[in-house]
């Protein structure tokens, strides 16, 4: 695990290296750049693939105590992360609320991004995505304290399945989601952080209906990626996102709940794979 000084704070980034298309990965929120690590092992032997824990929840790395943790703040830390690296002409990847974040930085311009893949994600009214979003923001209202102790019955198994937890998110990922939740059960500060991105979140949600407008701008090719039996994204937004971008195409994924890099990640491999080949990308 690599770390690096943004001004927001450090974060921590894996970083496969090689020759091959840039693929940098982005997750949602109370997760790591572990939701990945299956999909990186299918496509790492011909791409570069660098994921960054972001501070949405699942981080082991305090922020700064005015770092912005606003989603625009966010995607602005990513932006900062790309040029930091100096990486040009990347596939910007992003699943379930890192989805939301390459949206807004396609709406702002995306200078260092060469294409794109949306993966079952935050998109036009819903945000905070369905009943697994808007519980997870009205946590958010308690004190970082009583946070902490709401979060403390997600060790319990049946508790993290449940459909207000992560149980409408994937099938196959218990125990990525366990690992998740570690930071935020042990570390006051990352509970401090956790309840600022909540917070944010829900003081504006009307971003992404502000982003959309300005996707069919984004003139790059994209790759929209659904699962089509996703009851937390709906698979309509999926069509409407691909029907928005000028150079899109839809890949529909069954037997997958939204985190497609857990349920399915050979499928995405191969998914993303066949995008980066395709003569349009560079």
């Amino acid at each position: 695990m690599n770390e690096i000084e943004l001004s927001g704070g450090t974060i921590e980034y894996t970083d496969t290296g090689g020759d091959g298309p840039v693929l940098v990965l982005l997750h949602g929120f109370m997760m790591d750049a572990s939701l990945w690590d299956e999909t990186i092992a299918g496509l790492s032997a011909d791409h570069r693939c660098v994921a960054p824990t972001l501070p949405l929840g699942a981080h082991r790395l305090g922020m700064r105590a005015d770092a912005d943790l606003s989603l625009p703040g966010v995607a602005r830390l990513v932006a900062e992360f790309l040029e930091r690296l100096d990486l040009r002409d990347v596939t910007l990847v992003g699943n379930d609320t890192g989805g939301a974040l390459v949206q807004l930085l396609m709406a702002e311009g995306a200078a260092r991004v060469g294409s794109v893949v949306l993966v079952s994600c935050d998109a036009f009214d819903n945000f905070p995505p369905g009943l697994t979003g808007r519980t997870l923001v009205l946590t958010g209202r308690l004190s970082p304290r009583m946070f902490g102790l709401f979060m403390q019955q997600m060790r319990l198994r049946p508790l993290r399945r449940l459909p207000i937890a992560f149980g409408w998110l994937t099938k196959r990922g218990d125990a990525a989601t366990a690992r998740w939740i570690r930071p935020v059960l042990r570390r006051q500060d990352i509970r401090r952080d956790t309840v600022r991105v909540l917070r944010a979140a829900a003081a504006d949600t009307g971003l992404l209906l502000t982003a959309a407008e300005r996707l069919p701008d984004f003139d790059r090719p994209a790759l929209v990626v659904w699962a089509t039996g996703d009851r937390v994204m709906p698979p309509e937004h999926g069509r409407r996102l691909a029907a928005l971008l000028p150079q899109a195409r839809l890949v529909e994924v069954a037997d997958t709940r939204t985190l497609v890099p857990l349920d399915q990640p050979a499928e995405l491999a191969r998914a993303v794979r066949e995008f980066t080949r395709a003569p349009h990308v560079t």
